[in-house]
């Protein structure tokens, strides 16, 4: 990657800048549980995806108001579990250093997005939520607007995932991607300290 042609920055919010695995975790096993679904199969598919995604694939049988219902549970089962929310390693350093612009693009409704990275001690400056767009990750119209947001074309944005789904989304925005827990980028980073050096902050 060369630095000189990033002119953005878009985080992924859960895994990325919130260290809110265990969280997430616990919440999809509670929400298996009660819909009878085998949560190590549901937990291979819901990180980095809204969660109305996970529950279709999940539960193919449910319509469209069984569908809303069901991810608006799954939801509230986060909204209040933030007891060890905290930001990722080098998360702070990194946003106190950056002279970029930089947005947060999440599949997290505002609420939970909010509440996560208050418990980080993130302040977003800019914020995309799967609230304002019509389809989540894997596809792209999030990091899109999340470019449009802060004036900068998607391609020459950086994205920074821990998820599939959210590198499938930055790739079909058209931005280069940074990934870490050795999900497949175009630049593999351990953490966020690196990321740091990476971008000569």
């Amino acid at each position: 990657m060369d630095p000189t042609t990033i002119e953005a920055v878009l985080f992924d919010m859960d895994g990325t800048l919130v260290d809110s695995d265990a969280a997430v975790e616990r919440a999809w096993r509670v929400w298996a549980r009660e819909h009878g679904a085998d949560p190590a199969a549901v937990l291979e598919i819901a990180h980095g995806a809204p969660a109305e995604r996970t529950v279709r694939l999940i539960r193919p049988d449910l319509d469209e108001a069984g569908v809303t219902a069901a991810a608006a549970r799954q939801l509230e089962l986060q909204y209040d579990d933030l007891s060890d929310v905290v930001a990722t390693p080098g998360a702070h350093e990194l946003l106190a250093a950056l002279t970029l612009p930089w947005a947060v693009v999440t599949s997290a409704d505002v609420r939970l997005a909010k509440a996560r990275l208050g418990a980080a001690g993130i302040a977003a400056p800019v914020l995309v939520t799967v609230e304002d767009i019509t389809a989540g990750k894997p596809d792209p119209e999030g990091y899109v607007r999340g470019a449009e947001l802060l004036g900068v074309a998607p391609s020459r944005c950086l994205v920074v995932e821990d998820a599939e789904v959210g590198v499938t989304a930055g790739r079909a925005a058209g931005a280069t991607v940074a990934a870490l827990k050795g999900v497949d980028g175009d630049l593999a980073i351990r953490d966020l300290h690196e990321l740091a050096r990476l971008l000569g902050v």
